[in-house]
């Protein structure tokens, strides 16, 4: 476990470890932040604009109240990833349409500041750990990261879906296959496992957004016809089972180190 260091102490990671239950959580976190984002700047016609406002407040409301805890806490945490994602729907959308930036220039421009970003991190924290982080200040570089890795998500994913050529079909199985090298690469070459994870963080939430549209897309397109609203309740149902599932788990381990240490 990442909670407890050598010396028999307590030192509660704030990041969660990066378990399959990790990745389900997150593309459903992901997704559900599309589908939201959209429900808001679209279905009730708020607009792109007034919607990162609010869904930038969100973040860093739910941002600073990561920052403020002293151990990692899966409804807060959660949270901040979904405020991340929705504030990126919208970031993303606001950039490539209202802008009219397009969406290779808007994911060109995101992909640079993301680099920039990480760069930076590694530079100052001479670490770039997403299990062991340390400082607030890597901390602050992590959530960085992570609301702009989900924003170059959302214009990569358009962008493959809509300018490339692929479809929403075509995208779906490029970005499965990559996934899947990207496992493969984890288990059987010694790529950086930093590397790694930002592709995968980067590549879950476009592989996401195909959920996302099997459920909002209408039937005569090969969806489930839930809406934006039906599909965001139908994920934050099953984004909150899983949240007091780990809630659970985590305490009953912190509870048995806690009397192993005694």
């Amino acid at each position: 476990m990442n909670d407890v260091n050598k010396s028999g102490g307590h030192a509660w990671n704030k990041i969660p470890e990066l378990t399959l239950l990790f990745w389900i959580m997150k593309i459903i976190a992901t997704t559900l932040g599309e589908t939201g984002g959209d429900l808001l700047a679209q279905t009730l016609g708020v607009g792109y604009g007034i919607s990162t406002i609010i869904f930038f407040s969100f973040f860093l409301i739910m941002v600073t109240a990561q920052l403020l805890s002293k151990k990692y806490i899966p409804p807060i945490y959660w949270a901040v990833i979904v405020a991340t994602s929705t504030a990126g729907t919208t970031m993303s959308d606001f950039m490539d349409r209202t802008l009219g930036l397009g969406y290779a220039l808007g994911s060109f421009i995101l992909v640079s500041i993301l680099v920039i970003i990480l760069l930076i991190w590694s530079f100052t924290e001479k670490s770039l750990s997403v299990t062991n982080i340390k400082t607030f200040r890597g901390e602050v570089f992590y959530w960085m990261a992570i609301l702009f890795s989900n924003t170059l998500g959302t214009a990569l994913g358009d962008f493959l879906a809509d300018d490339s050529g692929l479809g929403f079909g075509g995208s779906a199985l490029l970005i499965t296959c990559v996934l899947i090298m990207v496992v493969l690469a984890y288990f059987f070459t010694k790529i950086s496992r930093v590397v790694l994870f930002w592709i995968a963080f980067v590549l879950t939430r476009p592989f996401g957004a195909t959920f996302g549209d099997l459920l909002t897309k209408s039937k005569e397109k090969g969806g489930l016809e839930y809406g934006t609203t039906g599909a965001s309740l139908i994920l934050f149902g099953l984004l909150i089972g899983l949240i007091i599932y780990e809630t659970i788990k985590l305490k009953k381990t912190r509870s048995t180190l806690q009397h192993g240490f005694r």
